[in-house]
């Protein structure tokens, strides 16, 4: 999973990916301090991985990775070569789902680009932004396939489909609030990476004082959930700052740390679970002495397609799924205990992969 932190310019975008990803980002009290996109790779938190590691006294263990792309604040007129401009658009068409990161907090020590705080400006400004480049895109899309129409009758369907998304994108609303009534149609207007397209999760970032009630008693964050509500996006809260103090204490300490605030889970654990249920996604997990492993796929994934993560020889190849919960494994103790309480099963192609499941594939090829 690939996601890109957006936000305009002091937001505290790069405080808050410094924090995630413990990377280098420069953050500073002015505009455009990050020039080129920074990255950090960052395991899921996954409890279930060093429960599995200890039962098979496992050598290695391998989680789930998320990485996260630190963009540029874009600022309006970004679209025509603003700012830094169509560069940094172009990073964004590279990630799975877009964190907007939104100022909800007042502080005249920090500037605001546009000098005063309206997180549903903000918005609507880096909105307007995509939509624009977005406009650009499909217009060209729609003047070179006219052409090809009109020897091709088959391209009549995506013709009528980028003709629909130009007429949104007009009313300036995301491409992502269209519903197409078929598959294939989804599938190709996916298929244009469209920057207004890509789920979005709004990181409401707020003052201290505000993480314990989750920022109910916040104005800002208010407006944030209300707008983000009408488009069916996510949103999260958190305090930069505070992710960033305790992003180099140890795990306990930190639990003490947002247990001292009112807080039940760090910014990035909130983050991550947002991010998957935004997207739709779960882990099932492998294990063994060799390794423990958690995969990363879609809800709904088959069990080939699910033994594909792992390698495209397991999917071309494949047998069945020998499969148990997690919660049954680790209440047997062993895959012998489970396999005498009748609950590890043996499933073929059509089996649907649940979040926890511990697999082992059999393949032949």
């Amino acid at each position: 999973m690939k996601l890109g932190i957006v936000g305009l310019p002091n937001v505290g975008k790069s405080t808050l990916f410094n924090s995630l990803a413990g990377g280098g980002a420069e953050s500073a009290n002015y505009p455009f301090c990050t020039i080129d996109p920074n990255v950090g790779i960052v395991p899921v938190p996954d409890k279930r991985l060093d429960v599995l590691a200890d039962m098979y006294t496992t050598q290695k263990v391998t989680p789930a990775v998320i990485e996260f792309v630190d963009i540029a604040g874009l600022v309006k007129g970004a679209s025509k070569g603003e700012g830094l401009g169509n560069k940094f658009l172009s990073h964004i068409r590279e990630v799975d789902a877009i964190v907007h990161v939104v100022r909800c907090f007042d502080d005249s020590n920090v500037v605001h680009v546009d000098a005063k705080v309206d997180p549903v400006r903000d918005i609507e400004t880096i909105n307007l932004e995509l939509i624009l480049a977005d406009l650009e895109v499909v217009d060209k899309r729609i003047a070179k396939t006219q052409k090809q129409a009109m020897n091709d009758k088959s391209l009549a369907k995506e013709l009528e489909v980028l003709k629909k998304i130009k007429a949104v994108l007009e009313e300036g609303k995301n491409a992502r609030q269209i519903e197409f009534s078929s598959d294939e149609d989804t599938a190709f207007a996916d298929s244009l990476t469209l920057l207004s397209r890509k789920p979005v999760l709004y990181a409401a970032n707020v003052a201290e004082e505000d993480l314990a009630d989750d920022g109910e008693s916040n104005g800002y964050v208010k407006a944030v959930r209300e707008l983000a509500k009408e488009e069916s996006s996510g949103v999260f809260v958190v305090c930069a700052k505070i992710e960033e103090e305790i992003a180099e204490l140890e795990p306990d300490e930190k639990l003490e740390f947002l247990a001292d605030l009112g807080c039940k889970a760090s910014g990035l654990d909130r983050l991550i679970k947002a991010s998957y249920s935004l997207l739709g996604l779960i882990s099932y997990l492998t294990a063994g002495v060799t390794e423990v492993r958690a995969w990363t796929v879609k809800e709904g994934t088959k069990a080939p397609q699910a033994a594909g993560k792992i390698h495209s020889d397991f999917e071309r190849g494949f047998i069945r799924a020998e499969v148990v919960t997690y919660d049954d494994l680790v209440r047997l103790g062993s895959i012998a205990a489970a396999k005498d309480a009748g609950v590890y099963r043996s499933e073929g192609k059509d089996y649907v992969v649940k979040d926890g499941d511990v697999i082992l594939f059999r393949f032949n090829v």
